[in-house]
């Protein structure tokens, strides 16, 4: 899905292609736990947002897709849709199909996210799912996930990295996740993230809402995404791990035409082509990402 509103003034050509449709909200889940009207609401009021531009799908199990019809009223344009499937994949496929058939001018499930922990359970998981339907693949990472993706571009789907949580163990490092990102750029598979990037820039923060909350580095959803531009690129492996790592939002500039990094350079073709790869991040806020681009001075 992509926003069709135009780019704001004063918003470079480089940041609004990176930005563009990127953040899927996922209010209903940690650590924001919101419920389904509170949810349903938000995501109303940001999709008549200056900032709707950056606004993805809405993320919710499968399983509560009749929770949703509850509060969920029709607007100006068809609300899409990305359910979580759970233990019971017919169920679940059956809920969306009856779904989509009462709501199609209204909201539409056109994407589908599951988990799978082996090559057999891909294909597998894949061959029940109907054709026309987005379907990202949750793959585990703390070990090399190149079988997996591989396995994901032969059943022609997309793949998903959780890449955080709540607490410090659930985030991976930078070496498993640009081993993923490289496995991916390989493959030619299309992914997207999930958890743990609520800030622009690599940072130490509390990992829940919380007033004890644990504290511990988070990935920034901008050196992740711009890993895979520059991955595309041909930078260096060390030179990925360092924009990883890097903590300085003053390294990065936005321009027209390009994105600079340090000594670094990727052209705004190259954001294109890397998009077209790295879809979407899925984050309980939306407003917590914008508000830090905001504070950075980028938007």
């Amino acid at each position: 899905m992509e926003s069709t509103v135009a780019r704001p003034e004063g918003v470079k050509h480089s940041l609004h292609i990176l930005l563009k449709s990127l953040i899927d909200y996922a209010g209903l889940f940690p650590p924001a736990g919101l419920d389904m009207a509170h949810a349903v609401a938000n995501y109303a009021r940001y999709r008549s947002s200056p900032q709707s531009w950056a606004l993805g799908r809405f993320i919710l199990p499968a399983a509560r897709l009749r929770e949703f019809e509850e509060h969920f009223a029709p607007d100006r344009s068809p609300w899409h849709l990305s359910a979580l499937i759970g233990t019971n994949l017919g169920d679940d496929l059956a809920a969306i199909a009856e779904f989509n058939a009462r709501h199609h001018h209204e909201a539409v499930v056109d994407t589908l996210e599951v988990k799978a922990s082996s090559a057999r359970e891909i294909s597998e998981v894949r061959r029940q799912i109907p054709d026309g339907l987005i379907v990202y693949v949750e793959v585990p990472v703390a070990d090399d996930p190149a079988a997996h993706i591989d396995a994901i571009a032969k059943a022609r789907t997309r793949a998903k990295i959780r890449t955080g949580g709540l607490t410090e163990e659930m985030f991976p490092g930078e070496h498993a996740v640009l081993r993923f990102l490289d496995a991916c750029v390989s493959a030619n598979v299309a992914f997207k993230a999930t958890a743990g990037l609520h800030h622009p820039i690599r940072c130490t923060r509390a990992l829940t809402y919380e007033k004890d909350s644990p504290v511990g580095v988070m990935h920034g959803f901008l050196n992740v995404f711009l890993a895979s531009a520059f991955l595309l690129d041909g930078l260096p492996l060390a030179g990925l791990e360092a924009l990883l790592l890097d903590d300085d939002a003053s390294h990065f500039e936005f321009g027209d035409s390009s994105v600079t990094w340090g000594k670094h350079r990727v052209t705004q073709a190259r954001l294109l082509e890397s998009r077209a790869l790295a879809s979407s991040f899925g984050s309980c806020s939306f407003e917590e990402p914008i508000g830090d681009l905001r504070s950075l001075n980028l938007l």
